[in-house]
């Protein structure tokens, strides 16, 4: 029998789905630590209009005028709304020496300070391995349609996290970077250009799973009885110790709320930056976006995109090779009675209660009997 026409939640079907889905994730984590190299590819498309943009900026001949307009001379602009005429506006020097002194200057350490945080965990404690092998009985944790929400969210999320640091740190960091290759600078121009597009793109699309997974998600993340013994226990992360959980523990829970608040400021403030270049989309707004209220979103929006990197880079870290059979759930829906039960005890009792636990009579009749109706 062919491993399409076994049962869905079939071990050998449940494994075929997870090996697909770790190259797929490897493929993905590799391709963002690749995309900016990208430019070189993208910059026989890009290179003219980037060429011609810098060869104007160092010849243009009213240079003059726009230092006259900054000092305060006043112009004609046909842009009709609450600043029509201003050709330039004072607060945005202060903006933008904010946004390239504490910003640029702080954001990558916090970033990776994380990483270096889960290096030494990883070094010193290793994976958190399941007390007893998994069996072959499993349950189901996400259906198809979470899963796809989940995925989706994330992959625009890794993607807006790629393009969004370019854009933030791109002259500090992939310039210097670039520049002592061969069309390095070409490149460089190119890839910001098309960061900033496929930004623009994908913006829409994490906003969309983000709404969807706080309506799927919400009603399973409110505090519980058994949030503070998940807090005193330390979530089991160090020691032998696995508290009692619902479907959700406390650490799932902050995580949630991460993405409740800090990932819908960033849906906002995003909306509020680009609203002006889209009439229709203005127009449903209450009150006319100002250029202050961009640059004050703009603040907003990186901060609370760093915080939300920062948090979602344990996460994964959690979910792949931190925790021994956590990506196994969101790759193929399902999770061993044993990971249930060691990490979601309460769910996994109520799931059985249910007679929600899925038997392999196969695996049974191999000697897993024992195991299989301790877990049960």
């Amino acid at each position: 029998m062919k491993v399409k026409d076994l049962p869905k939640n079939h071990p050998a079907r449940i494994k075929r789905r997870k090996r697909i889905a770790v190259l797929t994730f490897a493929f993905i984590m590799l391709a963002a630590l690749l995309a900016p190299f990208s430019g070189f590819l993208l910059s026989g498309q890009f290179i003219g209009s980037a060429v011609a943009q810098e060869k104007s900026a160092d010849s243009n001949p009213r240079a003059d005028y726009w230092r006259a307009v900054k000092g305060g001379v006043g112009g004609y602009s046909a842009i009709k709304g609450p600043e029509t005429g201003v050709l330039t506006q004072s607060a945005g020097v202060d903006w933008a020496n904010f946004r390239r002194g504490p910003i640029v200057k702080y954001a990558p350490w916090a970033i990776a300070g994380m990483f270096l945080v889960i290096l030494l965990y990883h070094l010193l404690h290793g994976k958190n391995k399941l007390t007893h092998r998994p069996s072959g009985v499993m349950v189901k944790r996400w259906s198809w349609f979470e899963r796809l929400v989940h995925w989706t969210t994330a992959i625009s999320f890794i993607v807006l996290a790629v393009t969004g640091m370019s854009m933030l740190l791109g002259r500090t960091l992939l310039l210097p970077l670039f520049g002592g290759l061969q069309g390095g600078k070409a490149a460089y121009a190119a890839w910001a250009q098309f960061s900033i597009q496929l930004h623009n793109v994908m913006g829409p699309v994490l906003s969309v799973g983000i709404v969807l997974m706080i309506v799927m998600w919400i009603w399973h993340n409110f505090p519980s009885k058994g949030d503070w013994g998940w807090i005193k226990a330390g979530g089991g992360i160090i020691g032998d110790k696995h508290p009692s959980a619902g479907r959700m523990n406390f650490g799932e829970k902050i995580w949630f709320w991460i993405i409740a608040t800090f990932g819908m400021a960033v849906v906002i403030t995003g909306l509020l930056m680009v609203a002006p270049s889209f009439p229709s989309l203005q127009a449903l707004l209450p009150i006319p976006i100002t250029r202050g209220m961009m640059q004050d979103a703009n603040v907003w929006h990186v901060v609370a995109g760093i915080i939300w990197m920062t948090v979602a880079i344990g996460h994964i870290y959690i979910g792949t090779a931190g925790t021994e059979g956590a990506f196994q759930g969101m790759s193929t829906g399902y999770v061993s009675a044993e990971w249930a039960e060691q990490h979601h005890n309460l769910w996994f009792y109520k799931m059985r209660r249910q007679g929600k636990v899925a038997r392999h009579p196969d695996r049974y009749a191999r000697g897993h009997g024992a195991i299989r109706q301790r877990s049960l």
